[in-house]
């Protein structure tokens, strides 16, 4: 293999096919994976979950993680969202040309060892190698197949009045993580992105109650943007207890000196979750049992003040959580 990727390793002669053994089926190889036009794959359930997303993250690599990981969890956890349970997914990458190879392979190395830990196979895929200057480094879109578990129904429209709301880890850290990466404010502070696969998590819960109306990944836009968009589906409103939401003390400082809203900040291991009060004690005791929501916090609770989102502080007074506008990190996933 060459050192660095040309435009020859996207033509589909021989450095591409040089390209997919050497890195992709090295990595990815399964029974399922496939170097036909398409896989083949079994598929007993009567209902599926079927999603798509792209991923653009910039840089590539940062702490507690890279694209690859992100492009796996961030599919995973849209499937397990909708009371999934991930099958199988493809993989479509564009690389810039000049890409290192060798910064290539880690990356699908942790989409591996990540498809690995939430037990999926990566069954096909296609690769693109763009000019220079066509790609920032590398783009990975990943597609996934899932099936909804028996008697399972989750949407951001079933939002009842009177549901806990419940975030399964402290909020923000993605988006600072990639915002300390790209040191464009010279902040030094121990952040670690919480990109992490859910679908165990989510499994978990709902082997312990299928009462659970809305399960929301809260990747780009954090988890002020869930809570409007639920509000919005459901027709609803929601109060918080803003001494109730977790934030990781760097993630506060940062914040703190930037003006940012920790719950505006991008996640890509936490999921909010509305579920009646009669059963989010039990489900906020399976969180703290399982590796990824050990801090997990039931937040506030659903009202019927209709597309508001109130914020009740300690010192007794209330506002209204502002809907951001514009883009407040651009490239976080």
């Amino acid at each position: 293999m060459e050192e660095f990727i040309t435009l020859s390793h996207g033509a589909g002669g021989r450095q591409t096919a040089d390209l997919i053994g050497n890195i992709f089926k090295k990595h990815f190889a399964n029974k399922d994976f496939t170097p036909d036009d398409a896989a083949v794959l079994d598929l007993e359930s009567k209902k599926i979950a079927f999603s798509t997303d792209g991923f653009i993250v910039s840089p590539w690599q940062f702490a507690g993680g890279n694209i690859g990981k992100l492009s796996i969890c961030g599919t995973v956890n849209d499937l397990a969202c909708m009371g999934a349970k991930p099958k199988y997914l493809t993989c479509a990458m564009v690389i810039e040309e000049g890409f290192k190879v060798t910064d290539l392979e880690a990356i699908a190395a942790s989409m591996a060892a990540t498809a690995a830990e939430a037990g999926v196979n990566i069954v096909a895929g296609d690769t693109k190698v763009a000019g220079k200057g066509q790609v920032d480094g590398i783009f990975i879109t990943t597609t996934g197949v899932g099936e909804i578990m028996d008697g399972v129904r989750t949407s951001g429209a079933l939002a009842q009045v009177g549901d806990a709301v419940i975030v399964t880890g402290d909020v923000g850290r993605h988006g600072c993580t990639i915002l300390l990466e790209r040191d464009e404010f010279g902040i030094e502070a121990d952040v670690t992105s919480d990109c992490a696969p859910l679908n165990q998590t989510v499994e978990a819960l709902l082997l312990e109650s299928k009462d659970i109306h809305v399960i929301r990944d809260a990747t780009r836009g954090g988890v002020g943007t869930v809570l409007y968009e639920i509000c919005d589906q459901s027709q609803v409103g929601i109060k918080l207890n803003s001494e109730a939401i977790p934030v990781d003390d760097a993630v506060k400082g940062v914040c703190g000196m930037l003006g940012l809203e920790p719950l505006y900040l991008a996640c890509e291991g936490r999921l909010v979750i509305f579920a009646p009060q009669s059963v989010a004690g039990k489900l906020l005791e399976v969180l703290h049992r399982m590796p990824y929501s050990q801090n997990a916090a039931i937040i506030g609770e659903v009202t019927s003040e209709i597309g508001k989102v109130i914020v009740e502080h300690s010192f007794g007074g209330k506002t209204i959580l502002p809907q951001p506008t514009g883009e407040l990190l651009p490239r976080i996933c």
